[in-house]
């Protein structure tokens, strides 16, 4: 006989249901305890409790996904030494997958009624693997979500100052034949701080060459064209009222300064993960791959964690969200095959941003992409790289279940 142990967890109390896989008996307790290492050692208790007098050949312990709140409780009870001696085990559950079992048998809803059905949902045993991981995992998942999260607050940074400079300087932001990023150090410095639209306007072309050469420590290739090019954006661009420039002026102050703290804050957090990443024995295995480096390489396994707990690659890529949805009746097959919302977004956008990068790297994944790419009827990189991220799923499957280095000949 198995125990399964529902427990639906809040900011403040954990409501727990204790169920066997004897779906004609009643549950052997439903109570609630406060989400503390108080509350969690007293469910531990009973749970011994009872596995003395029952023996139970297997405990699941399972709680839906709710933000941080799962996280000390799931992560106390599959770390327990005393547990650990019962075949025990840990699993966080998709909260969709949960309603769409409850909803079948109870239109009501509280806290007690939903411990029941995660209960009585674990003993169909199809659920998801556990997001509960080794120390060292879990100490590489909150550097590199933490990492994700700046990435995704400095790109809206910089949106906020290309939409606020075009206000400036709407022929500079739409020039194509500027060959640099305005996001650079030199042109930041120069656009914001050390001279005015006017100054840069009527300035020698010798003289602002000159400043971006010694400011840009000659990494620009032909400064006198950038020159050129910089002054004539600005000569053609649309003038304010001096209220509406002042105005503009502050706001492009404002966010040059969230970019350069953003970009700090990210190096701060890379070198710390480039430390931790140095102990992962798979860190290397990944990095073996073309075109995946320490960043991404660190994302994926902070995700996935030891690939054992996966059954196999598809599990891994279901789990990624890298699946789509299938229209099939009779002799139909839907075109339109839309992917999953559901799944790990941060390991989906490591998977998809390495395999974006791999097929620039490996002949190999791309022929695969531009394939792909050929064949989508709406959306031909999405669609591709997200595909080619699928394909990639499949070889650092095979990588990390072996141990071996990336070999095309062989694995792909």
């Amino acid at each position: 006989m198995k125990l399964f142990v529902g427990i639906d967890v809040s900011s403040k109390n954990l409501e727990v249901s204790m169920l066997t896989s004897d779906i004609s008996a009643k549950p052997l307790f439903q109570g609630t305890f406060e989400n503390d290492l108080n509350g969690a050692t007293e469910v531990k208790k009973l749970i011994l409790k009872l596995n003395l007098s029952q023996q139970f050949e297997k405990i699941v312990i399972g709680m839906e996904a709710t933000s941080i709140y799962s996280f000390h409780p799931a992560y106390f009870f599959e770390n327990d030494d005393d547990l650990a001696q019962f075949n025990t085990q840990a699993v966080i559950i998709n909260p969709r997958d949960t309603k769409k079992y409850k909803d079948i048998f109870e239109i009501q809803k509280n806290d007690s009624i939903d411990a029941y059905y995660i209960a009585d949902f674990l003993r169909l045993e199809r659920y998801s693997t556990s997001l509960v991981r080794q120390e060292k995992y879990v100490a590489l998942q909150r550097l590199t979500r933490s990492r994700f999260e700046l990435v995704k607050s400095l790109s809206r940074s910089k949106q906020h100052f290309l939409e606020s400079l075009y206000y400036k300087l709407n022929k500079l932001v739409v020039n194509d034949d500027l060959n640099t990023s305005v996001f650079g150090a030199t042109m930041l410095d120069l656009l914001t701080e050390d001279f005015t639209t006017d100054d840069i306007s009527v300035m020698p072309i010798e003289e602002l060459a000159d400043y971006l050469n010694s400011k840009g420590k000659g990494r620009f290739a032909n400064p006198s064209a950038l020159a050129k090019t910089i002054q004539k954006a600005i000569r053609g661009s649309y003038r304010l009222d001096k209220a509406i420039q002042t105005s503009i002026d502050v706001v492009l102050s404002v966010y040059v300064n969230e970019i350069r703290l953003f970009q700090k804050q990210i190096k701060l957090l890379e070198k710390s993960i480039d430390d931790l990443l140095k102990t992962f024995d798979e860190a290397q295995i990944l990095q073996s791959i073309p075109g995946i480096g320490p960043v991404y390489s660190a994302g994926i396994l902070a995700e996935i964690g030891q690939i054992k707990r996966f059954e196999n690659q598809s599990q891994l890529a279901k789990y990624a969200g890298l699946a789509w949805k299938k229209y099939q009746s009779g002799s139909f097959n839907g075109d339109n095959t839309p992917m999953i919302h559901s799944g790990d977004t941060y390991l989906r956008y490591y998977l998809i941003e390495a395999a974006n990068s791999v097929r620039r790297y490996d002949p190999v994944f791309a022929r695969y992409y531009h394939q792909k790419a050929n064949e989508a009827k709406h959306s031909p990189h999405k669609r591709a790289v997200s595909l080619t991220a699928r394909k990639l799923v499949r070889v650092i499957d095979v990588l990390l279940r072996n141990h071996q280095i990336y070999q095309k000949e062989k694995v792909v």
